[in-house]
């Protein structure tokens, strides 16, 4: 996920720079997004997270992603950018993995946790 994470952040990247005078105001764009991501994790996981906790949080980001590609699919059927069309048509499937593969990780984890404890 990590390595396909990359290739999507390198895909982007060049993508951006085809915008005419948009490529400053997306990777800052980008860059604000990745920063807010980042303060949501950390306030979700504190020290006391378990693993289903870091699972369930992993599942609301790649939830987040399947969204957020699907509108862009959206936005573009109007834009007909081909180019961020093939992007879309590329990524959008693997976010589709990734959630259903987190999960997966979230469903199994919950399955060996005990409903009825208190602590």
């Amino acid at each position: 996920m990590a390595k396909e994470a990359a290739e999507t952040e390198e895909r982007c990247t060049t993508l951006a720079g085809t915008f005419e005078g948009k490529k400053t105001a997306i990777l800052d764009e980008a860059r604000e997004v990745k920063k807010k991501a980042s303060e949501m994790m950390d306030t979700y996981l504190d020290p006391d997270s378990d693993a289903l906790d870091g699972f369930e949080f992993l599942t609301m980001a790649e939830a987040a992603e399947v969204g957020h590609w699907s509108v862009l699919k959206t936005l573009n059927d109007q834009a007909k950018h081909p180019e961020l069309d093939g992007l879309i048509e590329w990524a959008l499937p693997i976010q589709e993995r990734h959630f259903q593969t987190v999960l997966a990780g979230s469903q199994k984890l919950a399955a060996e946790e005990d409903p009825n404890e208190t602590a």
